[in-house]
């Protein structure tokens, strides 16, 4: 049976917010990777190499005619906080490129942090992570209520990008650390 999502109230998403494990801050695990390929599929290859030039290679970004902005190169998202957001959905709904077990909050994360994941050195951008049309049609008004609300905007629950500095291969499983907060230009 086809049946359509079901949206959570802002209720339920603060309560499954205040249930869910705390995230690690200093050392996480990539949880999943996503492309999107020209034709809508979306795949979710367990190990891809990181590029300085197309983020995850074959992604929809990358098929952005140039100049793309390096500042929304890999979007990311915390899985928990995905998973609670898609209510029984796939997380490849959301079509963000990397879904981690990390605190993703800019309490944690400023813009300019740089991170290790698997071989690639990647960096938290400036650019804000928001919701858009597309996230309200797939998981609701709520949810896009909830991340973008002024007093939980910082906890950075629709996400943020990251921008790749050193290409690398990464993989399902591979850790992720902090390796410099607000790293200089």
């Amino acid at each position: 049976m086809n049946q359509p999502p079901r949206h959570l109230t802002l209720a339920e998403l603060e309560a499954g917010l205040r249930e869910l494990p705390a995230a690690p801050r200093e050392r996480g695990t990539l949880a999943l990777i996503l492309r999107r390929h020209e034709d809508g599929v979306r795949e979710t290859p367990g190990r891809v190499v990181l590029s300085c030039e197309a983020g995850v290679p074959g992604d929809a970004w990358c098929r952005l005619p140039a100049p793309r902005n390096l500042d929304m190169q890999l979007a990311v998202m915390n899985r928990d906080v995905a998973a609670l957001i898609a209510a029984g959905q796939p997380l490849t709904t959301f079509g963000d490129n990397l879904y981690v077990d990390l605190d993703l909050s800019a309490a944690n994360l400023p813009a300019g942090t740089r991170l290790r994941v698997g071989a690639a050195l990647v960096e938290v951008t400036p650019h804000p992570h928001n919701g858009c049309s597309k996230f309200n049609a797939r998981f609701g008004n709520n949810a896009l209520r909830l991340v973008q609300r002024a007093e939980t905007r910082s906890h950075n629950y629709r996400g943020v990008y990251w921008r790749v500095i050193e290409a690398g291969a990464v993989a399902v499983g591979d850790a992720i650390e902090v390796v410099a907060l607000r790293a200089s230009a």
